[in-house]
């Protein structure tokens, strides 16, 4: 990512993803590292994406909702 260091925050978006933004280092349950493309990600609550861990929007067909 960047050279400089910039703090992580995560950002719950309501009836959507998680918003990852910073300097975090995301692992598989494994412990292995995934490899980010950007420096800010949407990460899947709903379960249905086909690209998890990562948003691919398809929260908003399902009607997935987040509680109040």
């Amino acid at each position: 990512m960047s050279g400089r260091h910039e703090p992580a925050t995560v950002t719950a978006y309501p009836d959507g993803p998680l918003i990852v933004r910073g300097d975090v280092q995301l692992e598989t349950a494994d412990g292995e590292p995934i490899e980010r493309h950007r420096k800010t990600l949407a990460l899947c609550r709903c379960g249905l994406s086909a690209i998890k861990p990562f948003c691919d929007g398809t929260h908003k067909a399902a009607g997935f909702r987040t509680e109040d």
